[in-house]
């Protein structure tokens, strides 16, 4: 297969016990036979490396092969099985048990072409025209010069599941991407909500298990939750990315199944309303009462692909929309759901923000929901989303939509408090520096952190945000060693009005004897950050390694046998563990032949 060619391969596995598989293709169709017809031309192998039954169809014996071509079918019932990928490009079979492992290749005849030109990827990147920013990282600070750290908090978590996608792809991914917060803020750790007010504080302190003689704090907030049938009621208009990039990978039919499954879950009192955009934005339909849902999922249905990308002129637009039907007392939200590569118009950001800050500034928030590996714009999706007063996730995956929207509807779609800021105060005589994990692009001056006029991050219903904190300790001291207060606004109320604030210490002594003593959701953060610093290259985890964190990941999973978001970690760090590995005998054997 020629390096760098993109192939529409499979999206997802679902397995239900042994021999029991559902297989969703990209550019694939489900006949009335109950299986799977590949219509791309595409040649994908999987080879057996032990034997294999997956039930009907799916009898592979070790060293065998099961080849899907074009026109080829898999029934819906084959079976359940990992593959491994080998070339670059590809994305693998995914999958849970089947009994018996894979190793997989692909050709495609039909790739699709760079969107930059040629035949190959600039600079031998691993998926095509991604764009990201690096915001530096944080470095050790010394509290005789700062004591304060402040920082607006932060809910995306884009970041990991684009990140997850690199590495289910064969691929690790690119360093600016890598934001430790989106890491961290991806997984549950537990943390009981509030009884009365908005949040909860949770601290946690114990020795650091990466960083040798240091401590580390964990910082958590635990948002109050909603009952759903106690959810506001939502206006939501959705600006869908119609544009030819949206049709790569089964973009936009993913878009697609992903707007169904929301609307299902949507009450009778919410309404939707759809701006589009290509080559140029449109409105696409009304807002709709969801008494009318058939009318709102035949809409979806008819969303064809095609054109250029005027993300400005299709967010102006369904703001515009949203203004129209703006509700007071209601959950006023636009949600855009593109790959954010914008080409006609403003493109960037700010330019675009500028535009609709009016729209913001009055109450209607905005979302970003990312799609698409490979001509996709990382930095627009999470800038929109956090000048937008909104939140950023990236869809890899159909469970993820389902994360997205079903599973956290309520704290997605609903704010229970606004421009939230952190702040951590380290005693001087007991503190010698601190270093925040992260956060890099959501720094706060001190001096604002009280300044109420000051933008800071959003959290929805039952949210929970993790900051971690490498710190280095003067010997033999006692006391107090952190104070930390979080300072946030009730939704709906105007820049100048007066915020809240609450605050809880941690002493010395409540750093745990050891780190396997400290509570299992440290442990997890601990774990998570140390994976993100080392995918990102970080400076201060030049000395760590993924054995390591496998070790850890592997006893946390013990820990939360009943988290998935756990299990999926320990294979993530397996494979990028693997692929540091060949990379680094493939840099030796260049090495030889110079």
């Amino acid at each position: 297969m020629a390096r760098g060619a993109k192939v529409p391969v499979i999206l997802t596995v679902l397995a239900l016990g042994f021999g029991l598989g559902y297989l969703l293709f990209v550019g694939a169709t489900q006949t009335s036979e109950d299986r799977v017809v590949v219509e791309e031309p595409v040649r994908y192998a999987a080879v057996a490396e032990s034997p294999a039954s997956g039930g009907p169809g799916l009898q592979v014996p070790a060293g065998g092969e099961m080849i899907i071509g074009k026109g080829g079918a898999i029934p819906a019932n084959a079976g359940s099985h990992t593959v491994r990928r080998e070339s670059r490009g590809c994305l693998p079979l995914i999958g849970i048990g089947g009994g018996g492992r894979y190793s997989g290749y692909c050709e495609a005849t039909a790739a699709l072409p760079p969107a930059h030109g040629g035949t190959d990827t600039v600079n031998d990147a691993a998926f095509d025209a991604m764009f990201f920013k690096h915001y530096g990282v944080n470095p050790f600070i010394d509290v005789d010069e700062d004591r304060f750290s402040t920082f607006a908090v932060d809910v995306d978590t884009g970041s990991y599941t684009l990140a997850r996608s690199y590495l289910e792809r064969g691929a690790l991914p690119e360093k600016d991407g890598v934001r430790i917060e989106e890491f961290l803020n991806y997984f549950d750790y537990g943390y009981p909500p509030p009884q009365d007010g908005a949040f909860r504080i949770h601290l946690a302190v114990a020795p650091s298990k990466f960083g040798d003689g240091k401590v580390l704090l964990s910082v958590g907030l635990k948002g109050r939750a909603v009952d759903v049938a106690d959810r506001k009621p939502a206006v939501l208009t959705f600006v869908i990315d119609i544009s030819g990039s949206m049709d790569r990978e089964g973009r936009l039919g993913l878009v697609k199944r992903s707007l169904r499954t929301l609307l299902h879950r949507l009450r009778e009192d919410d309404r939707v309303g759809i701006a589009v955009y290509g080559s140029e934005g449109r409105k696409y339909m009304p807002h709709t009462g969801l008494a009318q849902r058939q009318r709102i999922l035949d809409a979806i249905d008819r969303l064809k692909a095609g054109g250029s990308t005027n993300a400005e002129e299709g967010l102006a637009i369904g703001y515009q929309m949203a203004d129209e039907a703006f509700r007071r007392g209601a959950v006023n939200r636009v949600v855009l759901c593109s790959d954010g590569v914008a080409n006609v118009g403003r493109t960037g950001p700010e330019s675009i923000l500028r535009q609709i800050e009016e729209h913001t500034r009055g109450g209607i928030t905005l979302s970003t929901v990312g799609f698409g590996m490979g001509n996709y714009n990382d930095v627009l999706m999470e800038q929109l989303a956090d000048k937008g007063d909104g939140n950023y996730a990236y869809v890899d995956r159909f469970s993820e939509a389902r994360r997205v929207f079903v599973e956290n509807l309520t704290g997605t779609l609903q704010v229970i408090a606004k421009d939230v800021k952190i702040q951590v105060e380290f005693d001087p005589a007991v503190v010698r520096s601190y270093r925040l994990l992260g956060y890099e692009n959501r720094d706060v001056a001190d001096e604002d952190f009280r300044n109420d006029k000051v933008d800071a991050g959003e959290i929805g219903a039952g949210h929970a945000v993790t900051a971690l904190y490498e710190l280095k300790l003067w010997p033999e001291k006692s006391g107090t060693l952190a104070t930390v207060r979080v300072r946030y606004k009730q939704p709906g109320a105007g820049k100048a009005d007066e915020a809240r604030e609450v605050s809880r210490e941690t002493m010395v002594d409540d750093i745990s004897p050891s780190f396997d003593a400290a509570p299992s959701a440290t442990q997890l953060a601990a774990c998570v950050a140390e994976f993100a610093e080392i995918l990102r290259d970080s400076y201060w985890a030049r000395a760590g390694n993924l054995d390591d964190v496998l070790t850890l990941a592997e006893q946390c999973r013990k820990q939360r046998q009943s988290e998935t978001a756990v299990g999926e970690l320990v294979e993530l760090v397996k494979t990028a563990r693997h692929l540091k590995v060949e990379i680094a005998k493939d840099a030796e054997r260049v090495d030889r032949t110079d």
